[in-house]
């Protein structure tokens, strides 16, 4: 394929991948990894890198906006990124001692899982709950935008949500994946807090998480420029159209988005697991 041909393609299936990170929260990888490596014959190792590029984009082009808009809890994210931080470090030094195929199994079960929870969800979200004692004294709880109004929302089973986002980074160290699935899985789930809410603290905080990882890749020499550039430009342009149509579209919408691309995070980490 032609340089040039080549550049638009990336560029187009990047901006599709930072439209669905935007809108669900889970960077641009489910998408990068695969379309690199089956359709356009890219080396694994170089379509990893570009996807920690493009994940580091999705956050840094949908960020800005849901932090504008008031969606984004930063409290909350800068408290959860301490756990996944220090997963993410556990997970890397275990890396070589531990049976990466059998934790991509389950990690793939616990997805499937995840998704069915969500796709069982009511179609309309519940009141919002109190925040219990701790998060009353963390200051977690929030606002956010709903049409014209800000609705408040309260935060709940911080220590649950704080073990599995330690989780989530450990996964991302193991498996060499982003975690943005399971930080969203955390924050909907177990500490009650409204989707779109989880969505766009989960874009703040996977920048972050990536960008340890791809500064490993970049000194090995596998993030390369001819394909993590075209990736970086589509991945923004995708993610700030995302963001738009985040901020407008119902939240159930989102969350059926959400489901589909969580059967395909898990169908893929499966394959990963059964895979020699």
């Amino acid at each position: 394929m032609p340089a040039l041909t080549f550049t638009f393609v990336v560029i187009a299936i990047s901006g599709l991948a930072g439209f669905l990170g935007a809108l669900t929260g889970l960077g641009g990888g489910v998408v990068i990894v695969p379309a690199l490596t089956l359709l356009l014959g890219v080396d694994i190792k170089y379509a990893i890198g570009a996807s920690l590029v493009s994940v580091i984009a999705t956050s840094s082009g949908a960020a800005a906006a849901y932090v504008r808009e008031g969606f984004t809890n930063i409290r909350i994210g800068m408290l959860l990124e301490i756990a996944t931080t220090l997963g993410a470090l556990i997970g890397a030094l275990i890396a070589s001692h531990v049976s990466t195929h059998i934790i991509a199994i389950i990690f793939g079960l616990v997805l499937a899982q995840a998704a069915w929870q969500s796709f069982r969800a009511p179609e309309v979200e519940g009141p919002q709950v109190e925040s219990d004692a701790l998060s009353t004294r963390l200051r977690l709880g929030g606002d956010f935008p709903v049409g014209d109004r800000r609705h408040s929302y309260g935060v709940r089973n911080v220590p649950a949500g704080f073990g599995l986002m330690f989780g989530a980074g450990a996964l991302s160290g193991l498996l060499g994946i982003g975690s943005g699935a399971l930080k969203v899985i955390a924050m909907d789930r177990l500490m009650r807090i409204p989707f779109k809410v989880s969505t766009t603290t989960s874009n703040f905080m996977i920048g972050v998480t990536a960008s340890a990882s791809a500064g490993a890749y970049l000194l090995k020499g596998d993030i390369r420029p001819e394909i993590a550039a075209p990736v970086s430009v589509g991945i923004i342009i995708g993610s700030f159209i995302g963001a738009k149509v985040m901020m407008k579209m119902p939240a159930m919408h989102i969350r059926r988005i959400f489901v589909v691309v969580l059967i395909i995070v898990s169908v893929q980490m499966l394959m990963k697991g059964w895979s020699t």
